[in-house]
């Protein structure tokens, strides 16, 4: 009988979570939301442009952690 990776991510919830998480889009994603959020740290807050730079970052960053753990595939 075969099973499909959505079967087999049911089944195992953090094995799902896992392969969720190696995935390149994902991966990508969350590694330059993560350098955008540290390049306004490395560059100093000192506008309200950085201020809203650093808002942009971590919605970007928030929305892949969502999308992570969310159930649908």
């Amino acid at each position: 009988m075969l099973t499909t990776r959505a079967a087999v991510a049911a089944s195992d919830p953090k094995r799902g979570l896992l392969a969720k998480a190696l995935r390149i889009p994902w991966l990508g994603q969350t590694v330059a939301s993560l350098c955008w959020i540290l390049s306004v740290f490395a560059y100093g807050i000192t506008s309200s442009g950085d201020w809203l730079q650093l808002c942009a970052a971590s919605a970007w960053l928030a929305a892949n952690i969502v999308t992570l753990v969310s159930t649908g595939e």
